[in-house]
């Protein structure tokens, strides 16, 4: 039960201050007091009838031809993408040059360090390592 009274006690500043807030009008709101023929006019500047709005993106028809401006612009946007298309692969295949590089050069070092080590442990030290490099005698 005490807490259904905190509650209650709790939400009651809520409403009294939505009471309040909803009788003040803001300062930004209009009173209302204007011509309604003037609402009328600054509509008419927004809003245009929907046979306009529909076509308001197609300036041209599909078979006209288009300005040189408009060729200028797709012609540079299409250079723009190319240009980071290449960049973008070069930079993909050299990373990718750069990881095979990578991956030769260890296992080239591995190779030598196990070709090393075999030779180190089959090797007792009384004649050379390869029999070409024997003396001749």
């Amino acid at each position: 039960m005490a807490r259904l009274h905190m509650v209650l006690l709790a939400l009651l500043p809520i409403v009294l201050i939505l009471t309040v807030l909803s009788e003040v009008e803001s300062a930004a709101v209009k009173d209302g007091k204007e011509k309604v023929s003037e609402r009328k006019g600054s509509s008419k500047k927004v809003f245009v009838p929907a046979s306009d709005a529909s076509n308001f993106f197609k300036h041209r028809s599909r078979r006209s031809p288009k300005l040189y401006a408009e060729y200028l612009a797709e012609h540079k946007l299409q250079l723009a993408a190319s240009e980071r298309r290449r960049e973008y692969y070069e930079e993909q295949s050299n990373e990718y040059e750069n990881h095979l590089e990578e991956n030769r050069n260890e296992q080239y070092e591995r190779n030598r360090e196990n070709t090393e080590q075999w030779r180190e442990y089959h090797y007792d030290g009384l004649y050379p390592q390869y029999p070409h490099h024997r003396p001749y005698g």
